[in-house]
């Protein structure tokens, strides 16, 4: 008999003795990172950097694949007894040597996951995990001029960017409220002293919301150089129209992690038939917030109406898309994305 064969007999021979639960499931405890396993990962240290953001330093799993500077990963949490999914821009640089990864969260006002991982979350805590993904990257060829343009949380994806290449020429503007809310600051003025960044700081609590026609003065020669934008929807929405304006919209890099919204009608109640559950849901709040809320499982991705991990049968009643304000009815076959759908009136959803 082959060793193949062996293995296969013992595996069952494990299976019969551990009924109802698998020999994986034994495994999963006692080795949850091994290769093989759902790719998961450990909180190894948790960092503050300002008075409402951290960076978590994660070991994942052996299935991990590695990521580009710039890319996000999705990551579930077990938050109350619900596993919840977020999506965060990895802040490490892609040759870290001790195999780890971080990321950095801002904890936002209401934020279940972001809350719960700046103010709660402790080493030894696994997670599941996504591999890398998403296109906010730098191209092949090193961009001989480089603008930066963040604000907020922002940050987070080009801080990512500085760590893993070095600049010839690179310039950033930043905004935050106060200095002290300058995730990274430190660092930040750190490469200033080396001479390998140019930084210009808008403080918002003072010097009042970032004019977007201030770049001619801030930063010159902005117009020449590859830029990547990272921050609230309302700068990049300025940005790109400037952009386009000046004729130079192929220099600029967008990264939105919230799909711009439009004013939603009136909200119902919402049924997901599959758990028997029924909420109020208002004409704002996407369904996929509002079934995380109600302890329903919400199969989600990028969490804003790109990837389309959590497209969902609509089965009655009406949805509101909340990017356009485009009413979609329910009839046989038609799916949404509960991401970026709100209820525009009662409605069931098939979960």
């Amino acid at each position: 008999m082959t060793s193949t064969a062996l293995r296969g007999r013992a595996w069952k021979l494990l299976e019969m003795v551990t009924t109802p639960l698998l020999p994986s499931d034994y495994l999963d405890l006692v080795s949850p990172l091994r290769a093989g396993a759902d790719l998961r990962g450990r909180i190894e240290a948790v960092h503050p950097e300002t008075g409402d953001a951290a960076t978590i330093v994660i070991r994942p799993g052996r299935g991990w694949r590695g990521h580009t500077a710039g890319q996000y990963v999705r990551i579930g949490v077990d938050v109350d007894g619900v596993r919840l999914w977020r999506a965060y821009s990895i802040t490490s640089p892609t040759n870290r040597q001790d195999g780890r990864f971080t990321i950095t969260v801002k904890a936002i006002p209401g934020g279940k996951v972001s809350t719960h991982l700046v103010r709660r979350a402790k080493p030894g805590t696994l997670i599941q995990l996504d591999q890398p993904t998403g296109d906010f990257v730098l191209p092949q060829a090193k961009p001989a001029k480089v603008l930066h343009l963040t604000a907020g949380s922002g940050i987070t994806p080009v801080m990512g960017m500085l760590r893993d290449v070095e600049f010839d020429d690179v310039v950033m503007v930043h905004c935050a409220p106060q200095p002290q809310d300058v995730i990274f600051r430190n660092e930040l003025h750190d490469l200033v002293a080396d001479q390998k960044l140019r930084l210009t700081e808008v403080h918002t609590d003072t010097d009042g919301m970032l004019d977007i026609a201030r770049l001619d003065e801030l930063v010159p020669d902005w117009a020449e150089r590859e830029t990547w934008a990272c921050g609230p929807a309302g700068l990049l929405d300025a940005a790109e129209e400037h952009w386009s304006e000046h004729g130079v919209r192929e220099r600029l890099h967008t990264e939105r992690f919230r799909p711009s919204i439009v004013v939603a009608g009136d909200g119902g109640e919402v049924t997901f038939s599959a758990t028997g559950k029924t909420v109020d849901a208002d004409g704002a709040t996407p369904l996929l917030d509002i079934g995380e809320e109600a302890g329903v499982l919400m199969p989600s991705g990028c969490r804003m109406g790109i990837c389309f991990g959590c497209v969902t049968p609509l089965k009655t009643g009406a949805v509101r898309d909340l990017r356009t304000g485009e009413i979609t009815e329910a009839e046989p076959g038609v799916l949404i994305q509960t991401c970026v759908s709100a209820a525009a009136g009662p409605c069931d959803i098939e979960r």
